[in-house]
């Protein structure tokens, strides 16, 4: 049954890969409006705070921003990465601005979260890559609201464990760090990251009792047989929650999109991730590591019964 399934994608990836990719309507997306978004946009900017929404052009901002839900990103807005697939800004960043953690505590108990998700630029020339100012972003937002689940979306920290273990020392509910894409493209879309390094952070977490969850994007030249085989490895590695995406080019000067995966193919993955044991799979064209979390995070501990 894969390798039916897998002849047919590898069939209409190469037909459309001759023809002009043009977006289909699966993925258009209405243009953000609505009192919560200009609500929450004022928030944000009102307490200099960047959000991976706009940073990284996410098509679901519309919808997240009006359910009054959002993913804040820490650390400044300037990454020392190179990802070929990010919009977020390249370069030298500012020092660390150390009130962050308490600005984006403060913004959580004004939209009284149920569930929050926080992440970060890589910061590679500080020691531990920032992972203090997760922690306290951590800590600060468990002494406004104890009963909002926490999730974060981690870079890699290099695979140093004392970075781990600072975040370990005030951990989230949920430890979120995404491969993004399958092992041979790694050299293209993650020059600095590598494949087995992210893996075994996962594994890492899982075995000090975390939930953990990945992400990738599929139509960035990946075939679906290593994307099964990704699957599986994120299994292994002892990932929950995994969520499958369609890559979206940010501009001329990041990596082309190689194909729009149809959303048979989406289903596809999600019927297989479930049949290996993933816990949740999300899997839709217009997926981000962030959409849904909310109800991710409840169904994830409600099965468990481990909410905090």
């Amino acid at each position: 049954m894969i390798n039916k399934h897998q002849r047919a994608f590898k069939e209409t990836a190469e037909r459309r890969i001759e023809e002009k990719l043009q977006r289909p309507d699966w993925l258009k997306v209405k243009l953000p409006s609505g009192k919560n978004y200009a609500d929450l946009k004022e928030l944000m900017h009102s307490h200099k705070l960047n959000t991976v929404c706009e940073e990284a052009r996410c098509p679901n901002i519309a919808e997240c921003w009006n359910h009054r839900t959002a993913t804040f990103m820490i650390l400044g807005d300037t990454c020392t990465r190179s990802c070929g697939f990010c919009n977020v800004k390249v370069g030298m960043p500012n020092e660390l601005d150390l009130f962050e953690p308490a600005r984006v505590a403060s913004a959580v108990e004004k939209l009284q979260l149920k569930h929050v998700v926080i992440t970060s630029v890589n910061r590679d020339e500080l020691k531990n890559g920032g992972a203090e100012i997760f922690a306290e972003t951590t800590r600060r937002i468990r002494q406004k609201l104890s009963d909002c689940t926490i999730e974060i979306l981690v870079p890699d920290f290099k695979g140093e464990e004392p970075a781990f273990e600072i975040i370990l020392n005030d951990p989230p509910d949920i430890l979120n760090h995404n491969l993004e894409t399958v092992k041979r493209l790694y050299h293209a879309v993650r020059p600095q990251a590598k494949y087995e390094r992210s893996l075994e952070l996962i594994h890492w977490f899982k075995q000090r009792g975390l939930k953990t969850k990945s992400g990738i994007m599929v139509g960035i030249g990946e075939q679906p047989d290593e994307v099964l085989e990704l699957m599986g490895d994120l299994f292994s590695s002892g990932c929950d929650i995994l969520t499958i995406g369609q890559y979206m080019q940010p501009s001329k000067q990041h990596l082309s999109v190689d194909r729009f995966v149809t959303p048979e193919e989406f289903k596809f993955y999600k019927e297989e991730g479930l049949k290996m044991g993933f816990k949740i799979v999300e899997s839709a064209p217009l997926v981000r590591s962030s959409y849904h979390a909310d109800k991710q995070a409840r169904q994830i501990f409600i099965e468990s019964s481990e909410i905090n």
